[in-house]
């Protein structure tokens, strides 16, 4: 079916695998991960984007896509297809009835909606899968093949193209997938999701999500890399599964684990580890940086190739496994090794002083790491840092790695982006920061007047940057603060605004934007 705005305030004062590839146009300005390939920088070269559009009026509209009442996923944008989570508030299928998470899927000339991955809800307690939050996690697309990780913290292999081009396999349990637990399966149309593999990690590792599952998969040559979520219990006071991973290595083309890490986190890990992980290439090797849920930014080197092709062996019961890779660590950097390691839950909503964990993704930049790590935004201190790190030491590094450290007073979830030599980020205030990324000094900030939780986007010389109050904001990406525009959506904005084949894509609760200037 075909789909179908904002008040406009301009201000000029003072101053964000696959294998084969489907049938489907090929575009070289593709967006199908959440930020740059493999580094995770919040920045675009896409040009011609718009610095101001008017949703009521349809100026530079190209396209509008109603989705849930509650979305926090960042859409990807890859081979004509446009996916983004959302929540099940507003059906597509009368038949997919009650909360459940949703991966809609529309077709990026027009927004026609082509088909929805249905996931219900994972209980009993609601502290696993949060009410109405929906699936939080952006996909990442290589060639046909969709990567996800659902809000039952499920890894996903997805066909593309849905089940418009039939049932491929292996996986064939789609219909009972959607149904609830302990109900009948579900007929399965055309425009439902295709599942290819599925990796339940809380079922084969023992993981214990909290409120959300959420993880941006990372696809490198043969491996998925994914943050497992583990975190608190429903009291907040205890970790359930402490010896459980927080980051996994998958094998793209089976779903079968291969590597895992064995930091024991969870223990020290105030809520929840949902920072998503990233690549570089430093001194010749490639290492996988992830920010942990204790605060600590790790960097483990990237298992080869052969893991998977090594020989499966006879488990307990009889069954062909093959036991996990240990990561190695390459460093750690603690982001505050003043914090409590111990005992860290006695800090529980304590606002002046306990431990800090990473939400927002590292991001690799010539040689250096930057990352944000702080107290949690529901329950620790309002303080946070923008760290930067030099990621070709080796060992513990939190004295000797640091080259600079930014302090914000108050809580902060993004992931920074770097431009030349500026970087970005926003906090949870709703302040965008603009800093030397060579010394960490401050050029500019500037208040937008509401809660910033997305992260900033660099392209085309402009800065974009949504809020909590539904406001898009549009500042130019240079040293100098100005303002270009200011415009008002019709909802809170969670998604970090994105950018491809020429047209900005921006996300509220609601609604899905395509803007095109032309």
């Amino acid at each position: 079916m075909s789909l179908p705005g904002v008040r406009f305030r301009s201000s000029l004062a003072g101053i964000l695998c696959g294998t084969a590839a489907l049938p489907l146009p090929m575009f070289a300005a593709d967006q199908p991960q959440w930020g740059e390939q493999y580094t995770r920088n919040m920045v675009s070269g896409e040009q011609r984007l718009p610095e101001h559009f008017d949703p009521k009026t349809g100026m530079h509209v190209k396209w509008r896509a109603d989705l849930g009442t509650e979305t926090y996923s960042t859409p990807v944008i890859a081979n004509g297809r446009v996916l983004i989570g959302t929540n099940n508030a507003r059906p597509r299928d009368p038949q997919h009835k009650g909360d459940c998470g949703v991966l809609m899927c529309f077709d990026e000339r027009d927004g026609r909606f082509c088909w929805q991955l249905v996931v219900p809800k994972l209980g009993p307690s609601p502290y696993l899968d949060w009410p109405r939050t929906g699936l939080v996690s952006p996909c990442t697309v290589e060639g046909d093949r969709v990567y996800l990780v659902s809000n039952r913290n499920e890894v996903m292999c997805l066909d593309l193209a849905g089940m418009a081009d039939g049932n491929d396999g292996p996986y064939r349990e789609e219909g009972r997938h959607m149904g609830l637990p302990d109900g009948p399966a579900q007929p399965v149309s055309d425009t439902d999701a295709d599942i290819l593999w599925l990796f339940d990690i809380g079922g084969e590792l023992g993981v214990h999500q909290h409120d959300a599952a959420h993880c941006s998969v990372l696809v490198h040559e043969r491996y998925l890399y994914v943050n497992t979520s583990n975190g608190v219990d429903d009291t907040h006071r205890k970790v359930p599964s402490p010896e459980a991973p927080s980051l996994i290595v998958l094998d793209k083309a089976t779903g079968r684990l291969v590597a895992q890490d064995e930091e024991r986190m969870a223990p020290r890990t105030i809520h929840c580890t949902w920072s998503s992980p990233s690549i570089g290439k430093v001194g010749g090797r490639t290492l996988v940086f992830l920010g942990g849920g204790d605060g600590v930014c790790y960097a483990f080197e990237a298992p080869s190739t052969g893991l998977a092709e090594e020989p499966l062996t006879a488990g307990s019961t009889g069954a062909l496994k093959r036991a996990p890779s240990p990561l190695r660590r390459v460093w750690s950097f603690d982001c505050d090794p003043s914090a409590p390691k111990e005992n860290v839950h006695r800090y529980q909503d304590n606002r002046r002083e306990g431990p800090v964990n990473i939400t927002g993704m590292p991001v690799f930049h010539e040689g250096r790491v930057y990352v944000v790590a702080g107290g949690d935004l529901w329950h620790g201190r309002r303080i946070s840092w923008l760290k930067c790190i030099d990621a070709t030491k080796t060992g513990d590094i939190t004295k000797s790695g640091e080259v600079w450290s930014y302090a914000m007073d108050q809580h902060c979830m993004a992931t920074p982006a770097l431009l030349d030599d500026l970087v970005f980020i926003a906090d949870c205030r709703g302040r965008v920061h603009c800093l030397d990324a060579q010394s960490g000094k401050p050029h500019w900030v500037h208040e937008t007047g509401g809660e910033i939780w997305a992260s900033t986007l660099a392209a085309d010389g402009r800065l974009y940057a949504g809020n909590r109050s539904g406001e898009l904001w549009v500042f130019a990406a240079s040293r100098e603060k100005r303002v270009i525009s200011t415009i008002d959506l019709d909802g809170p904005i969670h998604a970090t605004p994105v950018a491809a084949n020429e047209t900005l894509y921006v996300t509220t609760a609601k609604r899905l934007y395509a803007i095109r200037s032309f």
